[in-house]
């Protein structure tokens, strides 16, 4: 850690249309009461707003409840909260990871993912491919439909969207209906044709992948998930917390913005599930940042099938916070304390 100096961590977002600040404003104020207890300090800012010595941004003062604006040095760690993958490709924020790189101020995380270059990456790894279900990017008509023939329900994801967004269900009914459902639409259609012509457009603009439907174990009757945090820790991964997640008025996903249903781990709890969390969180993080650059956090949607298999569905580089109150106060612990060691780290 620099001498003599309090810790100083630039917490980086992405202003909204309208021109204020976007971004997780709870989870800034805890990191920042969190830093002052450790004798460290935060602020938050958009690329925008760095000069070449200093960036303008905003502290908040937990005495005053509210936030300042101010002039900051360049931070000795920068925190990536960009929420808008649009933000994160243009210019200035492209200019500001050179800037930081070149004056070798440690970064993380590095990007949004993309879940089809994931899917490859995580294949590479031996252990994790086990794990990985059935993908392929939606190129060709017949290649989609023979995938369709081969698992008759298939899932179709944007490969850049998150929180469940744009994902469907793809079912054969007899040998040529098709059943399309979503978090808020159902559809048929009498033959993949029919369905191709309504929907090749959508699935190349916003390049889609097919994965195969798995048959999700379940709890009173419905689908559910594992949600896994994890945070860097020395040259490893550390699992802060895990969280599942019910599927309610629908099973296309579980996530809790479209209906999903939290329940405590505990319920659930086994040595296997345990194992298999610790064997997962390690080799996902060491791929990730051995491929992107340093991911000091990260959330793992995973699964397990009614024939007791485990599935990783996807991995999420800037976790939403969780519902759990004991995994956030984990998570705001396990994130300043990596702070801090990545500076010390680096000086």
């Amino acid at each position: 850690m620099k001498s003599n100096s309090t810790p100083l961590i630039g917490i980086l977002t992405a202003s909204k249309s309208d021109g204020t600040i976007a971004g997780n404003g709870p989870l800034f104020i805890e990191i920042q009461k969190k830093l002052i207890s450790l004798n460290g300090i935060s602020f938050v800012f958009i690329p925008e707003e760095v000069e070449t010595n200093y960036i303008n941004g905003y502290s908040y003062s937990p005495e005053e409840n509210c936030w300042k604006k101010g002039s900051f040095p360049l931070p000795d760690l920068v925190y990536n909260r960009i929420p808008f993958r649009s933000s994160e490709k243009d210019e200035k924020s492209q200019w500001l990871f050179a800037y930081l790189q070149e004056k070798k101020i440690p970064f993380f995380n590095p990007c949004f993912i993309d879940k089809y270059k994931l899917f490859q990456l995580l294949k590479k790894d031996s252990i994790l491919r086990d794990y990985l279900p059935e993908t392929i990017l939606v190129q060709e008509q017949y290649e989609l439909l023979d995938f369709l023939k081969k698992f008759g329900g298939i899932y179709l994801k944007p490969t850049q969207s998150s929180k469940g967004k744009g994902i469907v269900r793809l079912r054969l009914n007899g040998p040529s209906e098709i059943q399309l459902k979503g978090i808020n639409k159902q559809d048929s259609y009498p033959s993949f044709t029919h369905f191709w012509e309504k929907w090749a457009e959508e699935l190349f603009k916003k390049q889609y992948l097919a994965q195969e439907e798995i048959l999700s174990a379940e709890y009173e009757g419905k689908r559910f998930d594992f949600r896994i945090l994890a945070h860097g820790n020395q040259d490893d991964y550390t699992l802060t917390g895990v969280g599942i997640r019910l599927s309610q008025e629908q099973e296309i996903t579980t996530h809790i913005p479209t209906g999903g249903r939290l329940l405590p781990y505990h319920l659930f709890q086994s040595n296997e599930h345990d194992e298999f969390f610790q064997t997962i969180v390690s080799n996902i993080g060491k791929s990730l940042s051995s491929q992107f650059g340093y991911f000091g956090e990260f959330t793992i949607d995973a699964g397990l099938s009614k024939t007791g298999r485990y599935y990783i569905y996807e991995v999420n580089s800037k976790p939403m916070s969780f519902d759990e109150t004991d995994i956030e106060e984990r998570k705001i612990e396990n994130l300043c304390r990596l702070f801090l060691q990545l500076i010390d780290e680096s000086s």
